[in-house]
């Protein structure tokens, strides 16, 4: 009785557990495909984009329901949040990449000289790129764009300092090249609530 109770109750639970299966074989495929390393610079830039376009949806979110914006999402400013962002994905691919070629090993004296790269010369390198970047798809002219830069770097590039040596961190110490900027962008798309914010809290 109990034998035959456990097999048709085996018969009817297999096709949900071969439908998890499959989900879950379909699932490491698409990671095996997004971190190929040939497939790498296309990830690394596509989820650029998207983190910086979610950050500052979040952003418009928290603007909208604090009656900053009288419309809920302005997808043009989303858009060019995701232009930039994507623009900036090859440099990061690039960068990091190199990074671990000049600087490969990960004890603790070689993770302190890879933040203190991104705090001298990438996070201002970034700073600048993404402040020119929209200022151009804004149709904004140089003198615009130079008073944006001198009025809001030193703020931006405070933030940054507050907020990435510890993610990075966490990155050049545990993780490999390959997941670098993936986890990056994911750490963005926090970054990039602030981001928004500093880009367009004078523009309301």
């Amino acid at each position: 009785m109990h034998a035959a109770y456990s097999m048709r109750l085996l018969q009817a639970t297999s096709p949900i557990r071969s439908h998890h299966r499959s989900i879950h074989s379909a699932f490491n495929r698409g990671i095996a495909v997004l971190f190929n390393p040939r497939n790498l610079l296309v990830t690394n830039s596509l989820t650029s984009g998207l983190f910086m376009f979610l950050g500052d949806l979040a952003q418009q979110e928290f603007e909208y329901r604090s009656k900053q914006l009288k419309k809920r999402y302005d997808w043009a400013r989303s858009a060019r949040m995701l232009t930039v962002g994507m623009l900036m994905g090859p440099f990061h691919h690039y960068y990091y990449v190199y990074l671990d070629k000049v600087l490969p090993r990960a004890d603790i004296k070689t993770v302190l000289k890879k933040i203190a790269c991104d705090q001298l010369f990438a996070s201002p390198a970034t700073i600048l790129f993404f402040f020119i970047g929209m200022g151009l798809l804004e149709k904004k002219n140089t003198e615009q764009t130079k008073d944006e830069i001198a009025y809001k770097f030193k703020y931006t590039y405070i933030g940054d300092c507050l907020f990435w040596p510890p993610v990075q961190f966490i990155n050049f110490y545990f993780l490999p090249t390959k997941y670098r900027v993936f986890y990056i962008n994911g750490a963005t798309m926090l970054f990039n609530v602030f981001l928004s914010y500093i880009k367009h809290f004078d523009q309301h």
